[in-house]
């Protein structure tokens, strides 16, 4: 049975890149159902809404299981195919990844909120607080950190849940012209050169929708 995704603009949704990316980078095969966010069409939410109650995009749909949100959906994944390794075999490898991929998951707000993923931004600076940049640092650091010790060239050798979780940073960095020391231009070279990660990149700079108000950062 083929697995369904369900993801919003690749623009601009960040959270939907992160499963699409885990699986696509991973080879595991997938249908795309793509919703458009925040438009004015009340058909769009009640679309969203027929594949979770929580009302938000990505949704993985795997015959009568449904998994909603971006790292729950890499679990899910790394559980239903263990041979595609999204999680390091070694067990405190795994516990690491895991530990940052969480600390993604529900940290680093200041960056979100002042460096909104957004394709179609033309690369420049802009003004951050200095809770921006404390999460640009340590960022750099876990970057820093996981190349060194496990070698590269991705965080944990070979590509990982941990990549596909980091992976909007690597635009956000790129679009708001962030300065990074080597070791992170090198790892946000390497995701940029995966093809799954240009594939997606090409792909939301193909969208014509624009959500405005994700156009005034």
């Amino acid at each position: 049975m083929t697995l369904t995704l369900v993801i919003g603009n690749k623009n601009y949704s960040s959270w939907s890149m992160r499963p699409w990316l885990a699986m696509r980078a991973s080879n595991i095969a997938f249908e795309e159902v793509f919703i458009p966010l925040y438009t004015d069409d009340p058909a769009d939410k009640q679309r969203i809404l027929s594949y979770s109650h929580a009302g938000k995009v990505p949704v993985l749909v795997d015959g009568d299981v449904k998994v909603w949100d971006s790292l729950a959906i890499i679990e899910y994944l790394a559980e239903r195919f263990p041979e595609r390794k999204l999680w390091p075999e070694d067990r405190p490898m795994r516990a690491h990844a895991r530990s940052i991929s969480a600390e993604m998951h529900s940290g680093f707000l200041a960056l979100r909120n002042e460096c909104g993923m957004n394709l179609h931004r033309p690369v420049g600076a802009v003004p951050l607080s200095a809770d921006a940049k404390a999460n640009i640092a340590r960022v750099e650091d876990i970057w820093r950190d996981c190349r060194v010790r496990y070698g590269g060239p991705f965080l944990f050798g070979a590509f990982s849940g941990a990549d596909a979780m980091y992976a909007p940073v690597v635009h956000r960095f790129r679009t708001y012209a962030i300065e990074v020391g080597p070791e992170a231009r090198a790892y946000m070279e390497t995701m940029m050169a995966l093809p799954a990660f240009r594939e997606w990149t090409d792909a939301g700079l193909a969208e014509t929708l624009v959500i405005e108000k994700f156009e005034t950062v």
